[in-house]
């Protein structure tokens, strides 16, 4: 049987855009009788990830930081917040 490799270009930007999203909107409806909070959360889960990449590139040398992944993770956050908010307020009314 012949084998068939797949490649999705940067599939690693989209799991981590995946994994932020889910940190995110688990931390958002973890505290969302606290509505005044979900900045902070969202700034907190941001700089999460900046410290994990900067510290994969001055850490280790197996990994490398990637100013991408740092995008991709800023951008499942805000995926999160607006989820969030678009859920929050449909229960609201």
């Amino acid at each position: 049987m012949p084998k068939y490799s797949v490649s999705i270009s940067h599939i690693d930007k989209w799991q981590h855009g995946f994994a932020y999203f889910i940190l995110s909107t688990c931390w958002l409806f973890s505290f969302f009788r606290k509505p005044q909070k979900k900045y902070i959360i969202v700034f907190l889960c941001i700089l999460f990830g900046i410290i994990i990449e900067v510290l994969q590139y001055k850490l280790t040398s197996y990994r490398t930081g990637d100013y991408l992944d740092v995008l991709a993770n800023t951008t499942g956050v805000l995926t999160g917040l607006v989820v969030f908010n678009q859920v929050y307020k449909k229960k609201s009314i």
